[in-house]
Order: C-alpha cells, then structure tokens, then sequence
C-alpha cells in the first residue's frame, strides 16, 4: 500500500485511520501486507530502524537521496526519508497554503515506493491510495513499464475524497520525469493543468473508493469535480467498498478515554459521559434532559458547516445544547465562536483537535450531526452508532449507506431547513425514553468492523490476479 498518511505516525483524517488499520485486517485473509509512506518532520527517527541506507531517487537529470526505515507495527511500515522534501512542519503544507514543490515531493514519494517494492518487498499489487500516490500507476505504465521487476504487477487506485486531485501546473510534467505523452483526456491532463488523481483513475487496473454509494455519486457532474466522464468512462472497473472502524480504539465498553464504560445491555455509564461532558463544555445541569447534540468535524463546506451556521439559531429554538470540536476555514471556526457567544449555555465550541474530547463527546452526546454536502464514506457516524449516539445526517455516500431508518435520521436536501426538519424529528423521537434507547441498542450492535472491508478488499485482489 502506497499512502501518505497511515496512523498512528501520519494523520490528518480518514484515509490514516484506513491505511492504519487495514493490512491487519487483511492478514486473517492470508493477505502479505507491507505500507510505504512519507517520514515527515513529526515522526521521530529513533522510534524507526534503518533498513535501507541510500535509494537515489533521479528526476530527469535531478538526484534526490532517500533513505528507507521501517517502524515497529503489526505489519512492515516503511517510510520514505528525505528530509528537503519532507523534513517540514506540516505534511501537504502551512497556514492553509499548499507547498509550492508537491508535485515533486510526491513523485519522489512514489519512485522510492517502486524502490521498496524492488530492493524490500516484491509485491504482486501495489495497492494506491490517493492523489499522493497517483503517479505509481503513471510511472508503471511509462518509465517502469518495461522493467522485468514489475513484470505481472497489478495496481489498485483508491480514491478516499476526489475534492482533493493534485492539480499542478503543465510543466509538472517535465520536473517529475513523466513524458508529454501522458498529457492527453485519458492520461492526466485536466483543463489545462496535470492531475495527479487522474494519473490513479487513468492508468490503474482497477479502481476503488470507500463506499458503494459514493462509487455512483462520483460518475456524475454533482459530485464528479470535473473527473466524473473519466470515472464512467472506466465504470466497468470502479467498485465501492465500504470502509470499516477499529473497535478497539472506539467502543464504549473498552475506551480508556471515557470518564465511565457502557454497553448495550447497561446504558448507565453513557448519563456518567453526558454529565462530564456537559462540566467540560461549562453548559447547565438542567441540559441533561434535554438531547445534548455533538459535532467533531473539520470545519468546511464539505463538512456541511455552512447550512449549520444558518441552522444554529433553530438548533437552540428546539431546547436542545450542541458541543462541537473541530478546526478548518477560518470563516466556519468564526461561526462557531459568534454562535458561542451568542447562545452561551446552549452552544459550546473548542477550535482543535482534541483526540481525548472526540471520544467523550462521542460519548457523552446523545445525537450527533453529519450535514455533509457529501461524504465518500465518514466515520464519525459510525462510531456515533457504536456509543448509542444516534446519527442525523445527510443521504449522501456513506453516511446513506451505514445510517438506517432504525439506527438515525437522515435528510435529502442540502439545506438548512432539511437538516432542521431531521433534527425535529429526532427530537421528537427522544421525548420517547423508551424508544429512544431501542433505537440506540440497534445502533451498538451494528457491525462495520474492518472484518467484512478487508474479505472485499482480499476477493478484489485475488480477481486482479486471476487467482
């Protein structure tokens, strides 16, 4: 697996939290997993062993020194080091402005991942994830296609969330080593500039996202951002799996973070996590009879934070509290400190990231709000079900296909009046004490554990090698 990002080392979202979790899945299935990603300046070389001294990574006439260490995982996790590219503070860029050289950062990053696979570890599927890791297949299909070490090797493109593409200037092309002739409408050209994404979805043997629903949603214009012709046109490669979560680091019946345990059979614990949470949030006692909504979201559009912002003031007319953690677009991060201090004792909100705090405010919410505008499958929501905090969300990619009638609510319309006339609905429904709890059991006992992700992951791959 090629990937930028795979925790614990590396994250900033969802696609970690995959590439984290995964290759151990796989090896209940027999799968031979090994992870290369990028040492980045916050993971500490001490806690790495160094497993190859010097790979010379060349981009045109341009020499690039990497060298390859491993950590200490279930799996091989190999990391690409080389500290000018990658020796820096933040792990695409600063202050919200991408790193002006990119696109040779990640085509050192996927040179030096063919590398691994030729000096560490023979692979039969290289298996990549993301734009970061989308000119693997461009560089099998041009520079290595005739290389004997790869001969019979198939690959994979994920695409985790296709609002993020890669998208690079023309002369890209010539600073990372890719000849003109991939820039065309079905190799990597995209409205007059290069894209990485596409150099994935074009040349890859096969493609994959992250949920069934979101599969569909990509091959048209709403939610295809430009690529969605490229994505039909390769249709009969597409497939939609459905990511899993880690039950053991988010269940309430285990979670060390918790200020109280519960389980679907003895809910007493989760009234515990409400009271602290509500202390923590500095929101009035009088607020635990009343539905406590949760939010812990990175604060876009995409996120669905701007038909929040307008809801806010209908939010505190139905008599319920919202706690929300987050960070993100300064103008999102605004709203919620102006909503703040608008409806103190009603609305309260910590800009961050508080890993600790998701935990209890999954905890300690009794609803918990995913208005995505979409969403290529989400995890919050799932987690949200696991600690019998019933969903509200939008129906778009996976949040459609995880949220049921009887386990949330679920909106269609992307707009500030939908998303008030689910949360009314759910409102209503925890006037029933009885009901309500039903409700959330069902929700506890649902099973998106990474077991059923990995058997589809493991059938694709043996389909790609005609085993």
């Amino acid at each position: 697996m090629v990937s930028s990002e795979a925790a614990p080392l590396a994250k900033t979202g969802g696609l970690a939290d995959v590439v984290g979790a995964l290759p151990s899945a796989l090896r209940g299935f027999g799968d031979d997993v090994a992870v290369v990603i990028p040492r980045y300046g916050s993971i500490d070389l001490k806690s790495l062993r160094r497993v190859f001294d010097s790979l010379p990574i060349y981009l045109g006439l341009t020499r690039y020194d990497t060298s390859i260490y491993q950590a200490a995982e279930e799996f091989p996790l190999y990391l690409v080091d080389c500290p000018p590219l990658f020796d820096r503070k933040g792990f695409y860029g600063e202050t919200g402005v991408d790193y002006p050289d990119n696109h040779i950062r990640f085509a050192v990053f996927a040179r030096a991942a063919l590398g691994v696979a030729r000096y560490l570890f023979r692979t039969e599927i290289f298996h990549c994830h993301d734009w970061q890791a989308g000119l693997v297949p461009a560089y099998l299909r041009t520079a290595a296609a005739t290389d004997p070490t790869y001969l019979g090797v198939r690959t994979l493109f994920t695409i985790h969330n296709l609002g993020y593409q890669g998208l690079f200037p023309k002369t890209a092309l010539a600073d990372v080593a890719l000849p003109a002739s991939v820039y065309r409408p079905d190799g990597m050209e995209f409205f007059g500039h290069v894209s990485y994404v596409k150099g994935g979805i074009s040349f890859a043997d096969w493609l994959s996202t992250v949920s069934p629903t979101y599969a569909r949603e990509i091959q048209t214009p709403e939610f295809g951002f430009g690529l969605d012709g490229a994505l039909r046109s390769r249709a009969g490669v597409l497939t939609g799996i459905l990511n899993g979560v880690d039950y053991r680091e988010w269940s309430p019946e285990t979670d060390t973070l918790l200020p109280a345990r519960y389980s679907a059979e003895d809910l007493s614990g989760k009234r515990v996590c409400k009271e602290q949470l509500l202390r923590e949030f500095g929101l009035p006692a009088e607020a635990l009879d009343r539905p406590l909504l949760g939010v812990v979201s990175r604060f876009t559009r995409q996120k669905g934070t701007d038909i929040l912002a307008h809801a806010a003031g209908g939010i505190v007319d139905r008599d319920v509290y919202l706690v929300a953690l987050g960070s993100g677009e300064p103008e999102y991060e605004e709203f919620f400190r102006r909503a703040a201090a608008e409806y103190p004792g009603r609305i309260a909100v910590k800009i961050g990231f508080d890993n600790a705090l998701a935990h209890r405010i999954e905890a300690g919410a009794d609803v918990f709000l995913m208005p995505s505008q979409y969403e290529p499958c989400g995890l919050n929501q799932i987690y949200s079900l696991k600690y019998g905090t019933v969903p509200v969300v939008r129906a778009t990619g996976g949040l459609d296909d995880t949220i049921e009638e009887s386990t949330g609510f679920k909106f269609i319309e992307y707009s500030p009046e939908a998303l008030l006339g689910a949360l009314t609905a759910a409102t209503q429904a925890y006037q029933d004490r009885q009901g309500w709890q039903e409700m959330m059991r069902r929700g506890m006992r649902q099973d998106f554990s990474w077991k059923a992700s990995a058997a589809a992951y493991s059938a694709l791959y043996r389909q790609l090698l005609g085993v």
